[in-house]
This record gives structure tokens, C-alpha cells and sequence, in this order.
């Protein structure tokens, strides 16, 4: 049985830091951007809880790529915190689902318009 190394591969190690800053926001921009567009557009609320999801990562991934450059263990804490506002999101939202699905058989925001107070 051969000896694995524990040591993490120096170019794979290094690809976060050759990779510009820019090239992150912008992915993070462009994540949060899809998010959005898809909650403004889409009907479906499973669909726009996913397209939430997906805004929510894009800030998370901004926040990393900021903490790495400027050597800030501060943004971590504040992803940590976006992912657990994430997890409640998702499950208090999946709840709002079925209770939508099972008084309108669907989960169309349109057909849920009588939840108006």
C-alpha cells in the first residue's frame, strides 16, 4: 500500500491566489445577478427560492474572495451567518411550499394570490 501525501498539490494550492480578484466579484455579480433576474421573472416559488439561494451565494462568494485579499477572517464570520440565514430560508420556505401546494395544488405565486390579507 503506497504512502499518500497530506501535502495539498502547491498548483492547485496557488490557483486561488493566481486567479485576479476581479474574476470572483465578477462571478459574484453575475450569481447574484441571475438570482435576482430569475426571483423578478419566474412564477414558481420552489424556482424563486432556488434563484434566493443562488443571490445568496453570490454575496457569499464575494465576501470570501474579499476576506482572502484583504486577509480578513471577519468575512467568514459573515458567511457563516448568510448560510445559516440561507438554511432557515430554505426550510421555513420549503414549509410555505407545501402548505401552498396543498391548499392550490400548485406552486404557482399567481394561484396564491388569495393569501392576501
Amino acid at each position: 500500500m503506497g504512502k499518500r501525501s497530506s501535502r495539498v498539490n502547491p498548483v492547485i494550492a496557488n490557483s486561488f491566489l493566481l486567479t485576479p480578484l476581479t474574476f470572483y466579484l465578477g462571478l459574484g455579480a453575475v450569481l447574484f445577478s441571475l438570482g435576482a433576474i430569475g426571483v423578478l421573472i419566474r412564477k414558481n416559488v420552489i424556482v424563486i427560492l432556488m434563484c434566493i439561494e443562488l443571490m445568496l451565494n453570490g454575496v457569499n462568494l464575494t465576501f470570501i474572495a474579499l476576506g482572502r485579499h484583504f486577509q480578513d477572517l471577519d468575512t467568514h464570520i459573515f458567511t457563516v451567518m448568510i448560510m445559516a440565514v440561507a438554511a432557515a430560508e430554505a426550510s421555513i420556505g420549503l414549509a410555505i411550499v407545501v402548505s401552498i401546494f396543498r391548499n392550490f395544488l400548485s406552486t404557482n405565486v399567481a394561484d396564491a394570490n388569495e393569501l392576501r390579507g
